[in-house]
């Protein structure tokens, strides 16, 4: 099969090419390398630096693409709130642009979604894909409404798709610079003899979820039959306390964390629901939270 990865130098994103070209996939990348690195890309794939939006993304599909994973986005949900026109025009436009361009060539598409973003603050625990949805950034809401013009062109163009709702992903390659990624992070400060800061209280919870995981759902989503919203996470509640104090065990650390103001847009509590996929994918995540912050350690040392 012929895949087109969105965001194949990024941090998931290349990780899930790696696992595809390994599979015996043939793979094409694109990405504007904005956040994505060069020296993630591998080197057996395609590659065409560009931006979603580029009415030239057509060329890209002159050769039969079956499968599209579409990875590339505006991640950050302080830019969201900062400049939403920029977050809507990447994650919005870019991916009509690739629908656009995908409808009557490919087979299905994968989209990473986010289950941490898009249901908002739950009504109950653990979140399931019939929750309601109530964003409360504007990254929350432009990666919902991809998945409902997703469902349009399945409807539409008989374009099969599934999203897939992820937890907050972690593992290598991850930037421990950015403002997203606590693990990574935490994980960069900890081994230099950094103070973490930890937003708030540092009670807020998470569903964390190691890349490898991650990226196989994404693989299992390509050829099975099931379509529409899918959980992707360890139905695992865990708060940002327990991050540092795994990271603190595993590295050996002695340094402690500052608290600092919350950030405004972010959810309180929230972990996922992850029957559907183990039903509809046959997956289940395999990698814990400790032995997931060992291996991230030992990538960053």
């Amino acid at each position: 099969m012929r895949a087109l990865v969105t965001g194949g130098a990024g941090f998931i994103g290349s990780s899930l090419v790696d696992i595809l070209i390994a599979e015996d996939y043939e793979v094409v990348v694109v990405d504007d390398l904005s956040t994505g690195k060069k020296q993630n890309l591998n080197q057996k794939a395609q590659f065409y630096s560009m931006d979603l939006r580029d009415k030239e993304l057509r060329r890209v599909f002159k050769d039969k693409v079956d499968v599209v994973f579409h990875y590339a986005a505006q991640a950050r949900v302080r830019v969201s709130l900062e400049d939403p026109m920029f977050d809507a025009g990447v994650n919005i436009n870019g991916a009509v642009n690739l629908l656009e361009a995908s409808k009557g060539e490919v087979d299905k598409i994968v989209y990473a979604s986010s289950g941490g973003a898009v249901y908002g603050e739950p009504e109950y625990l653990p979140v399931d894909e019939n929750h309601r949805i109530a964003p409360l950034s504007p990254y929350g809401v432009s990666k919902y409404i991809v998945e409902e013009y997703l469902r349009v062109y399945q409807g539409i163009y008989g374009l099969p798709y599934a999203a897939l709702r992820y937890g907050n992903v972690y593992g290598p390659r991850q930037d421990p610079y950015g403002e997203a990624g606590v693990i990574a992070i935490f994980t960069n400060k900890m081994l230099r003899g950094e103070n973490p800061v930890i937003n708030g209280d540092g009670e807020q919870t998470r569903d964390f979820i190691y890349v490898s995981d991650a990226v196989e759902a994404g693989v299992r989503a390509a050829v099975k039959k099931a379509t529409g919203p899918i959980n992707i996470a360890t139905g695992v509640e865990t708060s940002v306390n327990e991050i540092y104090r795994v990271i603190k065990k595993v590295t050996g650390s002695d340094v402690e964390a500052v608290y600092g103001p919350a950030i405004k847009g972010e959810v309180n509590r929230i972990f996922l629901d992850v029957q559907r996929a183990e039903k509809a994918l046959g997956w289940k995540a395999k990698v814990g939270l400790e032995e997931g912050i060992e291996r991230f350690v030992e990538y960053l040392k």
